[in-house]
């Protein structure tokens, strides 16, 4: 195994044994699973372009020089390449997203695996050094002798990541695209994680990788996402972009997400989206921001007191998608008011013809939209409730508070 550190400034020798230069950078290709590097940059002096090496062309890799099979003459100069990883410019030094560990962490240096093919040796990049001993191995490089720093493994304990667990950050929307950096593997993570680690990064870097994700995960990953951050990063990418992100968030999140913009982008955002969605969420931004009206989705399960559990086990199965947290069903009449509310623990083993009405709840529990944020805590707290039902003043089912608007609720006041 070899390290970047190790590589960078090593004397190199062309065929007839003169000294051309020191190694000054290593270029890779982007490839997966791993980044392959093509070519060693060997610069002579700083005025003039480095010398582009194929790794083909090396005869010896040796702890303190490397021996080319050909001669300086016939080394070209390196022509700048978008497609290239620079991995002393590109990485060293710079931010990555570590997957496994879910943070962003700086790189220290770079591991590279030695693979012989076709009687020369191929270099693959195999981990990222994140640690004290990476950072110390830097630092020394050049004023110790390169034989001790070989050695300090044994005396320091390493931190790397596989290469397979890391994410790059590249701000430059072209150079993303020729490095096909897809961002694919984040949406692996949950987006409680993600959030955490969009807000380590800078405005730049953060909007690259929003740019590279889908609406979906954007839209989860901004309601994990502090208010005043989540409404800077909605503004940054685009009216139309935007809009497609808010029809994708739940209702609460969106109305809650709205509410922080200003009025003339909220207007301009809604006439942008599906006309449906827009009258759902202008409903919610009518209710007072501490109020059931103002805390409530209006994403629930609700089917007629009549029916029984294989008719809503067959409703529940037919939807698109489930609404975020369900854990009741709420029974209405045939006015859509509100009569029972059905634990989906209960009707997940009852009988099939088992009448709903017969697994309700009891009490009752509802509150008006205009009730207070206190006052649902307060509900929440004293019956342990999941979900709660939200109703108008003629009893109408229009919404429900579930569990998790409530942690939130506690989580600003804490």
């Amino acid at each position: 195994m070899l390290y970047l550190s190790g590589l960078l400034g090593l004397p190199v020798y062309d065929s007839s044994g003169k000294r051309i230069g020191k190694v000054a950078e290593l270029a890779a290709v982007p490839a997966a699973p791993r980044p392959r590097v093509a070519l060693l940059l060997v610069k002579d002096r700083k005025d003039k372009p480095p010398r582009a090496v194929a790794l083909h062309e090396i005869a010896l890799f040796s702890p303190d020089r490397i021996r080319l099979r050909v001669s300086q003459e016939q080394l070209p100069e390196f022509q700048p390449d978008e497609g290239l990883l620079l991995l002393r410019k590109d990485l060293l030094d710079q931010q990555i997203i570590d997957v496994h560990g879910r943070k962003v962490v700086r790189v220290n240096d770079l591991l590279l695996e030695e693979r012989p093919v076709n009687q020369h040796t191929e270099l693959l990049l195999s981990a990222v050094d994140i640690g004290f001993r990476g950072a110390l191995r830097r630092l020394l490089m050049g004023a110790v002798p390169r034989a001790w720093l070989r050695n300090l493994g044994t005396h320091v304990k390493p931190a790397s990541i596989p290469w397979e667990f890391v994410d790059l950050i590249e701000p430059d929307p072209r150079r993303q695209l020729k490095l096909n950096i897809s961002h694919k593997v984040l949406t692996k993570l949950h987006p409680a994680d993600l959030a955490d680690i969009m807000e380590e990064l800078s405005p730049k870097e953060r909007q690259a990788v929003f740019t590279a994700l889908d609406d979906e995960t954007v839209a989860e990953v901004l309601s994990e996402i502090s208010p005043k951050l989540r409404v800077s990063i909605l503004e940054s990418l685009g009216l139309a972009r935007a809009a497609g992100i808010v029809g994708e968030m739940e209702p609460d999140a969106a109305a809650d997400l709205l509410a922080d913009l200003p009025e003339a982008t909220t207007s301009e955002l809604l006439q942008d989206m599906n006309r449906e969605e827009a009258a759902e969420l202008g409903e919610l931004l009518e209710f007072p921001e501490n109020s059931a009206g103002g805390l409530m989705t209006t994403d629930y399960v609700a089917i007629p007191v009549s029916a029984d559990v294989a008719t809503a086990r067959n409703l529940i199965a037919s939807l698109p998608e489930l609404p975020e947290n369900l854990t009741t069903i709420f029974l209405v009449s045939t006015q859509g008011k509100l009569v029972g509310a059905v634990p989906l623990g209960k009707l997940i083993v009852a009988p099939p013809k088992t009448s709903l009405s017969n697994l309700q709840s009891e009490p009752l529990l509802s509150m008006t939209v205009d009730s207070s944020e206190a006052d649902v805590v307060e509900l929440f707290d004293k019956y342990n409730l999941l979900s709660l039902p939200i109703v108008d003043d003629d009893q109408h089912l229009v919404g429900a508070v579930t569990v998790d608007d409530i942690i939130s609720v506690l989580r600003k006041k804490s």
